[in-house]
C-alpha cells in the first residue's frame, strides 16, 4: 500500500512539473517541430519517468533536473528570436530540393533524402509527379513546401475576373451538442437573442436540438439537428 502511494505521489508531481513545463515552452513544440524540439520534448519525458519510476532518484533532484532543461530551452529559444544566426544554428534554414523544375542532387544528399522520401513528400502534398513541381523547398522541420508550374496552379477568382465579395464573419463554432459557445458569439459581436432568432427563421425553437451549429463567413448559419442523426 505504502508503494503505491509513494508512486501516486510523485507520477502526480510530475505530471503537473512537466504540464507546466511544457505550458510556458510554448506551442513552439508542436507546431513548429524541429530536431531540437523534438529531442527536447523526448528528453522531459523521460526525466520526468526516471523521477516516477526510480525510487533511489529523489524529487527534488528530479525536480531540479526538469526546471534546469526547461530554463535551457527556453533560454536558446530566447536567443533564436533574437538572433537569426542563432536561429538558423539551432534550427536550420530551408533547402531547394527542386529549382525550375530540376531536382538539385547535392541539395538531396546534404539532406539525406532520396526519390522515395521525396515521392512521399509531395504525394502528401497531393501531387503524384515531379514534373508537376517548379520549385520545393525543405523545411527545418521536415517538412516540404511545393510551388506548382504556374500552367499548373489552380485558377483563383482574380484570374477568372469574378468579384469576391468581402467575408463578413470568421466561420465559428457557435453551438457543440446542444450547448451555446457563449466566447465565439462574443468574438463576433453576436448575442443569444440574435442566435435564438437565426434558429427560428429555421424552424428550430430550443438550443437543445441543435447538435452543431457554425457561423458562416457570409452570416449565414450551418445547422445540424439532433434528431438528424438518430
Amino acid at each position: 500500500m505504502e508503494t503505491i502511494i509513494t508512486t501516486s505521489i510523485r507520477t502526480l508531481l510530475g505530471f503537473f512539473i512537466l504540464f507546466l513545463l511544457t505550458r510556458g515552452l510554448g506551442k513552439k513544440q508542436l507546431s513548429q517541430m524541429t530536431f531540437f524540439t523534438y529531442i527536447t520534448g523526448i528528453a522531459l519525458g523521460n526525466i520526468a519517468g526516471d523521477m516516477i519510476v526510480h525510487r533511489e532518484i529523489r524529487i527534488i533532484d528530479g525536480a531540479t533536473a526538469l526546471i534546469l532543461w526547461a530554463v535551457l530551452t527556453f533560454l536558446l529559444e530566447f536567443i533564436s528570436l533574437k538572433s537569426s544566426r542563432a536561429r538558423n544554428l539551432l534550427d536550420g534554414e530551408p533547402s531547394i530540393v527542386i529549382k525550375n523544375g530540376k531536382i538539385l542532387e547535392k541539395a538531396m544528399a546534404s539532406n539525406k533524402l532520396n526519390m522515395d522520401d521525396l515521392s512521399m513528400l509531395l504525394r502528401a502534398k497531393n501531387i503524384f509527379s515531379v514534373s508537376e513541381v517548379d520549385y520545393a523547398i525543405l523545411e527545418p522541420n521536415g517538412q516540404l513546401s511545393v510551388l506548382k508550374k504556374i500552367e499548373l496552379e489552380p485558377v483563383t477568382k482574380k484570374d477568372a475576373q469574378i468579384t469576391a465579395s468581402p467575408r463578413q464573419y470568421l466561420p465559428t463554432e457557435l453551438i457543440v451538442d446542444g450547448k451555446v459557445v457563449k466566447k465565439n458569439l462574443s468574438e463576433q459581436n453576436l448575442n443569444e437573442e440574435w442566435l435564438n432568432q437565426q434558429l427560428f427563421a429555421k424552424g428550430i425553437h430550443k438550443i437543445g436540438d441543435v447538435f452543431y451549429a457554425e457561423l458562416q463567413s457570409d452570416g449565414s448559419i450551418y445547422i445540424d439537428k439532433k434528431t438528424d442523426n438518430e
